[in-house]
């Protein structure tokens, strides 16, 4: 895996479980590795998004389908 890769994935993780603790050298390092500002925004905007629809799934009891294995929803 990529450093580029790697970076943004800590940033992701970061941002969703400890979104208070985020500082502005994490998006620095995003920078270090070659992300835009709009890549930034980006990663930002799916994080969040994931975040924001697995919350809604989650408050309302949405389950997985039956026809959808567990292979599929990983």
């Amino acid at each position: 895996m990529s450093d580029s890769r790697k970076t943004m994935l800590s940033f992701a993780l970061k941002l969703t479980n400890e979104p208070r603790n985020m500082e502005i050298t994490d998006i620095n390092k995003l920078r270090e590795v070659g992300f835009s500002d709009r890549d930034i925004l980006d990663i930002v905007e799916v994080t969040a998004y994931y975040a924001y629809v697995n919350r809604l799934a989650d408050g309302l009891g949405v389950t997985i389908e039956d026809w959808i294995s567990d292979d599929e929803s990983t």
